[in-house]
This record gives C-alpha cells, structure tokens and sequence, in this order.
C-alpha cells in the first residue's frame, strides 16, 4: 500500500502534493474532505460570476479515507455530504465527484450522479457518515446500480502503486479548465441545472407570455431555457423542441389550430431582450455536441425548486412516522393494518409508509413517474409494498375512475370506505411561502379543487386544505390521518374551512415543524386522526407535545379562532389618540405569536400597522406591549391568538405599572429620528452632562402628566401638584438597574466625548446606549456583545431583571383574557 500507516491528513496532503500539484488543493469547501480547482491568474479583478461561486473552476469534490474502504460507500458518503449542505446550489460543481483511501483512489462523472440530488421526499439531515441509516443504504443502493448497469457510465478506479502512470495521465487529460480565454463560462452536463436556477430569475420575468395558459398546454419555462440554451447567435440549433428561438423572439412549435395541425406563435420579450441578451453574454452557447442529448433527456429535472416543494411532501423524519403508526395503532386497536384499508395519495417515495406489514391492504400515489419508479424499485429491492399498489395519480385533478379497480371498489363502497385511513403527508404551499404575490391565487386556481374555494375560504389557498377539503368531500365515510400544520385547528382565515369539514377529532400529537426536512420557522406540525363520517366542528382539543428527539414533554390544548372572536387589535383600536402630541410609535401587527417580532416601540413612523403613542394612551400602549412581548414566542404557541381581554385588568394598578415599566426597558427608541421622550430620570440621577430635551416620561412618572387629563401635554406641564406612580419591587429593580447602565453611559460616553466628538448624545436612549457600547459591523448590523466588561455586567443585570418581571406580568395575561389556555 503506496500510503500506509499514516493519518488521514497526510494521505491528503500526499495526494495533492504527488498527483494535483498543478491545482490549488487548499480550498477547504464545507465538509467535503477533498476539493481540487485551477490556480487562479494574477489578476485584482473581480466578477460578479466570482463572488457568486460560479468561476471557482472546481474540477474534483472527493472523500478521502485513512483505511482500504469500499467505493460505493465513500462515494455515498460523499453524495450526502454534497446534497445536505446543498453546495451545488452555491459553487458549480465539478466534472467529477471521487474518493480515496491509502492505496486506491476513484473518479465518476458529476453528471451520472447529481439527480439523486434532485429526488423528492428525501431526508437530507441525516449524519453523512451514520452507514446504518434508511437514506444512506438508499443512496448506496442507487449508486451501486449505477455503478453495474448493463451499460455502465464510465468509472476510473485507479491503485496509487500499480496505475500511477495511467492515473497521472488521465489527470492530465481530463482535468482541464472549462473556461473559454474570453471569460465565458462552458455549459455542461454538471452546470446546466444551476445555470437554469439564474436563468429563471434573470431572464423568466421578461418573456411576454401567459405562464399559466402555456402550462395548460403543456409548454413550461424549462422549454424557453432549453431553446436558449441549444441555440447558436440566439438561433435554436435544434428544430424538434417544443419552443425555439428565432433571434429576437421564440417560437412556441406545441400549438394545434381548429385543424388538429400544429402551428407555431411567436413569443417576444418585454424588454427589447436587453436581459436576455446580458445574460447569455456570460455563457458560451451551445453547449459541445455530445452533451445535446443529454440536457434534452433529463429536461425533467428542470423544475424550480418551489414547484418541487409544491408537488412533494416534506420529508417525513422515521421518528414520526414510527410515532403516527403508534397512534394508529391505539385508535383502531393493534390489528388496524389488516382490519383497514391504507392510502397515501401523496406518497412521494413511500416514505410515510416504511413499517407497515399488511402490503395487500397499502396503496400509494404520487404525482412524480419518477418517484413511482423509485418506489417500484424499491419494491424489486425488498420494500413491503405491491408493484400494481403503487402509482401515478395527481390527486388535487384527476378523475378516480384511474384508481386500480380494486381501491375504487373501496372508495365507491360506504361500508369499505368505513375501513379506509387516508394516511398522508401532504404539501404545504401556501401563498406566503416567498413564491411571489401571483402564488396565493395559483393554488387557489390552478388545481380542479378550485370549486371548493367558496366552501372553504381562504383555507383554499393553501395545498393541504385542498387535499383534505377533497377527501371530506368525496370520501366521507372514511378515516383522516394527516400531518399539517396547526392553521386547520387555530387560523382565523380557516374558520370557513372548518365549518365544511366537520370532521370528529379522535387523537393528535404535535412536533417541531424543524425536525422536517426544508422546514423552517418556529412553528407546530401536528399529526391528527379524524373520522370524517362524524359530523363535529372542532372548537378546542388536547394533544400530546413531543419535542425534537421524541420524548413526550406534556400536552397542549388548542383553540380555534374565528372572525367571531374579538382580538387584541380590536382592543387596542378603542385608545387611539390622533388629537395629542405623539411621544412615540407602537408598531402591531397581526394578532398571533408568530408577528411578536414585529412589535415594537420606535420614534419613526413607516405609516404600516402603526399607533401614536400620547400620554392619554401611554399605560393602555405599554400594556399591549408587554403582554405581546413579556411571554416568549417557542414553536409551540406560534399560532396561539392575543385576543380582547375582560376588564379586571382596568382596576390592577399594579399590572399596569408593571407593563409601564417593562415597556420602558424594552424599546427600540432612537433619539436620531426626534425628540426622546422616553428617559425614566432626571439629569441628577444619571449624573448628565448637560440638561435633557423632554422630561415627559419623568412628569408622567411623577403623577405631573395625568392621562385622559384635562389639558394637553403641553399645558399638563404647568401643574404643580402631582401624585407619583408606585412600582413593585421587580419593577423597581427594573428601574434600579436601568439608572446604573444611564449612569455608566453619561460617565464613559462623557469622558470620551472630545476623543469620539459627536458621541457623546446627553438624550441618549436606552437603543442609543446600547449602540454606543456594542458598536456595529461592517455591515451597518448592531454586534451582539461589547468589548466593555462593565457595560455587559450592567445589561445583563438590566435583563436578568426585566425578565423576572416578564415572568411576573405572564400569569396576568392568562388572567386578563388576553390569552386562552
């Protein structure tokens, strides 16, 4: 062995020095162990390709190991690392993909391996190097068939003693730049997917045509790209495709007249082709001959990545599938799989459907061929499935007269349909998904399940409110095992949908939502089991609470809202004050624990969801925040609603004066934007260097401002005779610890006036303290920490306290109404 009894490290080092010593081997890139790319020319220069990733030049991404290892299974290792950290998705790949251990080294075209990096319903989180997982014996499955086809793509497996002259020269030979010395980049077998990700962006937004009216007749953006893309001078070079370019305009060949013939229509661009021209300056088109073929046969994988997530479920992680089939088993008693019928109409790989014993009472759908072809290998592989039990059917529009004859016997008999459990994962797309304001209608229009929009409102905007608004619908005798998120419970805007599934809840757990694959967001995923032939609107339940490993950490109940409801907002319209002079800006949002984060007190005014802050308001508005502010927002309570609260709280002085004071300590007022009527102190307590702006909020403080009085701010001013506000001791020690941080700013920041001139704000906020010690990055971003000791002592006492009174105001919002348990 060439490499023997010496770390991994070194076997690295040796590899680059002896065999890619022409090449920058020192590119550390993620957690791939190995990266080799072209030494980069002298040059200052930057382009836009090279701060995207896309001139790196890599030509080898590899896994390299100490010890002789099989190949299959270092390149599997290599492929989960790869599709985990989605690196594609950033850096071009590479011509080859390899791996290495201390006496054999191998190489294997990218372009033979990268669709596994596109297959639907795929848990990618999983731990690379764990060989005892579902997904990595499925990808060694995939590679290793590849790797013994009948007609093998070509593998180089080279043994560093015996083959170093022929692994030399083969290096020589095929690791070559793909760059043209005009700067345009080559496209490739490896590239062209990523370079239609660009395309979409750049180009898509400026061709004039109807995407929806194309796509019913069955022309998609991918046909405009490969038109593009297999084009010369910005002429198609190939006549056959459905769409070709004719120098400044497309021509649609897929169109049939009154005739039955095919006909062509012209295509043009809405803006005189200047991006369409600015974007293929950068690539050189075509592509070389021998790759035509290819990009035409595999055009399937160019689907934007938000039509994959549409057209798939997310990946469902074992441990709740394992969970799901438990609850299964406690509702319907332990022999449910033989005693029920099972469908999962939206199987994607069959994953929800791993565990399952009775294959003769399972049958699965997924929309993809592609992923009825993995299913059906999986089958030949020893999957407890049946081949004729497995097929396409895109269940949101077709007909289920295509169902085997043996699942629509089931669904057309109500005494068969009684023992049917649609167990099923569904999409989630929804319109605030980032896919663009055209997407709330599309999912609301686009699928035969558009009739049921009237029934179920805006529910119809979402993907899985569609699926389940059909299986109540022509299904209604049967069982619901679903996964989802928790809108079809709690949402407002799900209270029509609601009304039309009425459905009897029988049993539920609720999860992480990011223990999903491609989820994130801080929110439930709950699994429910319903019996749709009960007629029963769901009003509250409890479910079990698991978190992200699986243990049991209690139970929640969970309340729907309605438009019937009064919430918050409607609360806190009853203290508008547009007449009195504005102290400061209450920023509110919608009424759920998921818009928390865009609460906020400030000086500046964006005109949007927006109150005027005045001394006849300021309790009412403090209170508002702090109960939207003082209970920390976790995954659990994301959709959980503030609502309007009953009137006990008018007579707490205490609690008001608690949120009075938790508001003052946890705003975002910045003097920069106007007067900061907001320090809680006089000059002589902070020990001020000069004279303050406002002492509203100390007159207000000291009883000298009275709300609802009987003057304006101004006037109130005057008077003389005041009565001072009384605080609890954790407000108090609010107070205390927030005077000590004021102190310690007018003392640093005074003394380092002349050395940092300007600095020095005697109106200082607590925002602008903050700021002043923490400093910010490069980026304009405030750091999260600050060089000085004192001052972070002095914060994280002011928090400590300001949660302890957080904790103190908690139990009065359950109290007051302003939320439900």
């Amino acid at each position: 062995m060439k490499y023997q009894n010496i770390l991994e490290e070194e076997i690295k080092n040796k590899v680059a020095q002896n065999y890619f010593d022409k090449f920058d081997c020192t590119k550390i890139l993620g957690k791939i162990d190995f990266a080799v790319k072209m030494k980069r020319k002298s040059s200052n220069l930057l382009s836009l390709e090279d701060f995207a990733g896309f001139n790196a030049e890599y030509l080898l991404w590899a896994e390299a190991k100490q010890k002789s290892t099989d190949i299959v299974a270092m390149l599997t290792q290599l492929v989960l690392t790869i599709g985990k950290a989605r690196t594609f998705d950033e850096i071009m790949p590479p011509p080859f993909l390899g791996c290495y251990d201390n006496e054999k080294i191998a190489f294997v075209p990218y372009s033979e391996i990268q669709h596994i990096f596109y297959q639907n319903d795929f848990n990618w989180k999983i731990t690379p190097s764990d060989h005892e997982t579902r997904e990595f014996k499925q990808v060694y499955a995939q590679i290793n068939k590849i790797l013994n086809n009948d007609t093998p793509w070509e593998t180089y497996i080279f043994d560093f003693e015996r083959d170093e002259k022929d692994l030399k020269r083969f290096i020589r030979d095929n690791f070559i730049v793909g760059k043209s010395e005009t700067t345009k980049l080559q496209i490739d077998k490896n590239n062209f997917i990523i370079i239609y990700g660009k395309w979409l962006q750049t180009v898509k937004p400026t061709i004039s045509i109807n995407w929806d009216i194309a796509k019913r007749n069955g022309i998609i953006d991918g046909d405009f790209y490969l038109a593009d893309l297999l084009s010369s001078e910005n002429s198609s070079i190939k006549e056959n495709l459905y769409v070709v370019l004719k120098k400044t305009q497309y021509e649609a060949n897929k169109h049939i007249d009154d005739m039955g013939l095919f006909t062509s229509s012209a295509v043009t661009f809405k803006d005189g082709q200047k991006a369409h021209n600015q974007f293929w300056a950068r690539y050189e088109r075509p592509p070389r001959a021998e790759y035509w073929n290819y990009i035409i046969d595999r055009h399937d994988l160019l689907v934007p990545q938000d039509v994959r997530e549409r057209k798939g479920s997310f990946f469902t992680p074992q441990v709740w599938v394992e969970k799901s089939q438990e609850y299964l088993a406690n509702t319907f008693g332990e022999n449910w799989q033989d005693e029920y019928y099972i469908w999962d109409c939206a199987a994607g790989t069959g994953n929800l459907l791993a565990g399952l014993t009775n294959k003769y009472n399972i049958w699965a759908s997924t929309l993809d061929k592609a992923d009825v072809d993995i299913m059906h290998d999986r089958i030949a592989n020893g999957a407890n499935l049946l081949h004729d039990h497995v097929f396409q059917f895109d269940f949101l529009n077709d007909e289920f007269t295509k169902l085997p004859q043996g699942l629509q016997d089931i669904i057309n008999d109500p005494k068969k349909q009684r023992k049917l459990v649609v167990y099923i994962n569904p999409p989630y797309a929804e319109a605030g998904t980032g896919l663009g304001r055209g997407f709330k209608t599309k999912v609301a229009l686009e699928h035969a399940t558009h009739d049921y929009n009237k029934k179920i409102g805006n529910a119809s905007n979402e993907l899985f409110a569609q699926f389940f608004a059909r299986i109540k619908d022509k299904f209604p005798y049967s069982m619901l095992a679903e996964f989802s998120t928790l809108k079809i419970l709690q949402a407002p805007n799900f209270s029509k949908f609601r009304e039309f599934f009425c459905a009897e809840f029988l049993k539920g757990f609720v999860v992480p939502a990011k223990t999903f694959d491609n989820v994130k967001g801080e929110f439930p995923i709950g699994f429910m089991i319903w019996n749709l032939s009960e007629k029963k609107i769901f009003e509250k339940e409890e479910l079990a609470v698991f978190d992200s490993k699986g243990n049991s950490i209690g139970t929640k109940t969970f309340h729907a809202y309605s438009k019937k409801n009064a919430y918050i907002n409607d609360w806190l319209r009853k203290f508008h004050d547009k007449k009195d002079y504005p102290i400061g800006i209450l920023h509110n949002n919608k009424n759920d624990f998921q818009h928390n984060g865009q609460v906020r007190i400030t000086t500046d005014d964006i005109k949007d969801h927006t109150t005027p802050i005045t001394v006849n308001n300021l309790i009412e508005m403090c209170i508002y925040f702090a109960v939207r502010k003082s209970i920390k927002h976790i995954w659990l309570v994301n959709q959980d609603q503030f609502l309007f609260p009953n009137k006990n709280w008018e007579k707490d002085l205490e609690f008001q004066n608690d949120c009075f004071a938790y508001a003052l300590f946890d705003n975002k007022i910045q003097s920069k934007y106007g007067v900061n009527h907001w320090i809680p102190f006089s000059e002589q307590e902070v020990n001020a260097r000069d004279k303050f702006e406002s002492h509203v909020l100390l007159s207000f403080l000291n009883g000298k401002v009275v709300p609802n009085g009987y003057a304006t701010l101004f006037e109130q001013l005057e008077k003389k005779e005041y009565v001072k506000r009384e605080f609890s001791p954790a407000a108090t020690a609010v107070f205390d610890a927030g005077r000590e941080l004021w102190k310690y700013y007018h003392e640093i920041a005074g003394q380092a006036r002349n050395d940092r001139e300007g600095l020095y704000n005697v109106n200082a906020s607590l925002y602008d303290i903050r700021e002043y010690f923490q400093e910010r990055n490069d980026k304009g971003k405030m750091n999260n920490t600050s060089t000085d000791a004192q001052y972070t002592e002095l914060i994280g006492i002011l928090r400590k306290e300001l949660n302890a009174l957080a904790q103190k105001i908690e139990p009065k919002v359950y109290e007051y109404g302003f939320l439900i348990n």
